[in-house]
């Protein structure tokens, strides 16, 4: 079976269908950060370390997202849909697992992780502890929304998943002011309109699965299958993870406007990230249709299209977030500390977007392929041998908050080097 080479019509229409996905859970954040950064720099630092650690609890299961795709596009390609939601199913029994897992390990930890990151107890690790013991209880959810996103981009259904992530954010974000304000919650509001979200996302993306008509009861042969590359998917966000981690712990301990800074330009570039993603995940969608029908040559045609695509893309976002210097961050604070911290931060989130843009775009690519080993060692390098390191040298030599976001920069462009070296051979398609 040879796969027709995609159109650019049909690459844009999955990337559209993504971009929709993937802006609604970071419009949702960037609206709860605005929503809780007006209650004050310790409130939004709160929410910073707790969604930091909520992130670091959810990396158990992030492989759900970018394994099921792959999986499911090879079946879909090679003709097999029904094999294909085999993969959804298989991912969907993991998400709940491994959410109620989640949640007992972050209700048993959060204090004492909480309080490290803080940089010792106090007014900062008490609120962080508050927000983040009920946010935690959406885990299951959040993780059963990756899986429903993986296999449904596998078999490149664009619409479903768009309806259910967009219909559950639009209604937290709007339930967060109101939780916080009106019923006077404060920051715990904001962690209620989040478990809200996830959890009733979560519970459609079941429905949908459930109408399949497929047993729930995975084969072995399909777990197997699926957890084979989920260890190298684990690791590499692992990697990611400890070095956002590191990076918050890095901040807190410079100052409370520090940490409230780092937070509102670590939530800019989560949203310009994901949306970034987009054209990865098309790619993923394509690229593993494209070897699973046995085409090769339609697969390494599609890499450097996306690829150009994520250029622009990143280097459109770099220009908004340019113009946007001494705009955009009052959006999120009064404080003038907090501002003078996040204009520090931002000539370097505005200049790193076009290189992400296409490591983004690559990384779709090689993921699709199945070439998750190579992204795991060229990830960890990057993150635990160049972030992490300028990291803790930017708190321990004092370069301030712009030290740490030099340091992620430097990461990215390790990480672009990586990628093209790889894309340009075609070892990556025989994967």
């Amino acid at each position: 079976m040879v796969l027709d080479v995609p159109g650019t019509r049909r690459l844009l229409v999955l990337a559209g269908s993504a971009f929709l996905v993937l802006a609604a859970e970071p419009t949702y954040v960037l609206v709860d950060t605005a929503v809780v950064g007006h209650l004050g720099p310790t409130p939004l630092g709160a929410l910073g370390l707790g969604g930091t650690l909520l992130s670091l609890i959810a990396m158990l299961g992030s492989f759900l997202d970018y394994a099921t795709t792959a999986r499911a596009a090879r079946w879909f390609g090679a003709g097999r849909r029904d094999l294909a939601v085999d993969e959804g199913v298989a991912a969907s029994v993991l998400a709940l697992g491994v959410g109620l897992a989640g949640v007992i390990v972050g209700e048993a930890l959060s204090r004492p992780m909480l309080v490290l990151l803080a940089g010792g107890p106090g007014t900062l690790a008490d609120a962080a502890e508050r927000w983040f013991r009920v946010a935690v209880l959406g885990l299951p959810g959040m993780l059963v929304v990756l899986a429903g996103n993986g296999w449904m981009r596998g078999v490149q259904d664009t619409k479903r998943p768009v309806a259910i992530v967009v219909a559950a954010n639009v209604a937290s974000a709007a339930a967060s002011p109101v939780l916080v304000y009106a019923v006077g919650l404060g920051l715990v509001g904001s962690a209620v309109a989040n478990l809200g979200a996830q959890t009733v996302a979560g519970a459609f993306f079941v429905a949908v699965l459930r109408a399949e008509q497929r047993p729930w009861r995975p084969s072995r042969e399909t777990m197997v299958g699926f957890l084979r590359p989920a260890k190298d998917l684990l690791a590499r966000k692992a990697g990611l993870q400890l070095s956002i981690l590191a990076a918050s712990a890095v901040a807190a301990r410079m100052g409370t406007a520090q940490i409230a800074a780092h937070q509102i330009g670590y939530e800019c570039w989560a949203f310009v990230s994901l949306l970034l993603d987009s054209f990865a995940i098309a790619a993923q969608s394509l690229v593993g249709a494209a070897l699973g029908a046995g085409d090769p040559a339609t697969a390494r045609r599609i890499a450097w299209q996306v690829a150009g695509y994520g250029a622009a893309a990143g280097a459109f976002m770099g220009v908004v977030l340019a113009a946007g210097w001494s705009v955009i961050p009052d959006v999120f604070t009064a404080a003038a500390p907090v501002r003078r911290q996040v204009q520090l931060l931002w000539p370097f989130l505005a200049g790193m977007q076009p290189a992400a843009g296409v490591v983004f775009a690559l990384d779709g690519v090689l993921i699709g392929a199945g070439d998750v080993r190579y992204m795991r060692d060229l990830t960890l390098v990057a993150t635990l041998g160049v972030y992490l390191p300028l990291g803790v040298a930017a708190w321990q030599l004092h370069w301030g908050i712009q030290g740490l976001w030099a340091g992620l920069t430097a990461s990215i462009v390790v990480r672009l080097a990586g990628m093209l070296r790889r894309t340009v051979g075609s070892q990556w398609s025989a994967a």
